[in-house]
């Protein structure tokens, strides 16, 4: 699998160092491809979701959908101020200077995302890194097989495979990927595979973002309406079947 991954990112850096997604207006051009997949796909997802998780299409949409798109949108809308030079305070040896804070792209980001929400928690950070300037190589759960399937042959008729791959596969091929050097890693999932992770980023210093599950006490005091509260707990425990953290 290694000779496999290396080609990938090869490939995916090729296409971020030719400037494919730098401009404000190539990463216009591909939130709208990424939003107009969501419209045009919307069936084939609903029916992808309701096959791993047996979400409804109400759910599918309110949990997923939705929020991918207003996403996007809010992207839309501020990336220009996002993209631009921040004037910060400057000391007197910089008084001739222009002194800011620009945001620059990372290059390559490796994006692994985990099942429970097989949509929504993988285009998250592809509008995040899209908007940022990055090129991106998607790793879906394999756990989720038909989003994962979904993902794999439809993704990239509205996103240029040359600068956002998406790869299939389990431990193995997850395991090549996490030895390649690539610029940034986004993993979300449980605490033990976020250590294999970071291990894994440590060898080549490599920047990340460990969005790790966890746990979600209420505490409920003697102000409490216990019928709103018993309901307000039970309705959010029972959301996407309790696979929420």
């Amino acid at each position: 699998f290694d000779k496999r991954m290396s080609s990938i990112v090869t490939g995916t850096r090729a296409s971020f160092k030719a400037g494919k997604v730098r401009s404000y207006e190539q990463r216009i051009e591909f939130l709208l491809r990424l939003d107009r997949f969501l419209v045009e796909e919307e069936d084939n997802l609903h029916a992808a979701l309701y096959t791993d998780l047996h979400k409804s299409p109400a759910e599918a949409q309110v949990c997923e959908l939705a929020l991918c798109r207003s996403e996007i949108a809010l992207a839309i809308r501020n990336l220009r101020s996002w993209m631009e030079l921040k004037l910060v305070p400057k000391s007197i040896i910089f008084t001739l200077d222009t002194v800011g804070v620009q945001a620059q792209p990372y290059g390559v980001v490796l994006l692994l995302c985990p099942w429970n929400y097989p949509i929504y928690l993988t285009l998250m950070p592809l509008i995040g890194a899209i908007a940022a300037g990055n090129c991106a190589i998607v790793k879906p759960s394999e756990v989720a097989v038909a989003c994962e399937k979904l993902l794999k042959t439809r993704l990239n008729h509205y996103l240029p495979e040359d600068c956002f791959p998406v790869v299939c596969g389990g431990i193995p091929e997850t395991t090549a990927l996490l030895r390649q050097r690539v610029d940034y890693i986004f993993y979300t999932g449980c605490t033990m595979v976020g250590r294999i992770v970071m291990r894994a980023a440590a060898e080549h210093i490599t920047p990340l973002t460990l969005e790790l599950g966890g746990k979600c006490p209420t505490f409920i005091d003697e102000s409490a309406d216990m019928t709103v509260a018993a309901n307000r707990l039970i309705g959010n425990k029972c959301l996407n079947a309790g696979q929420t953290c």
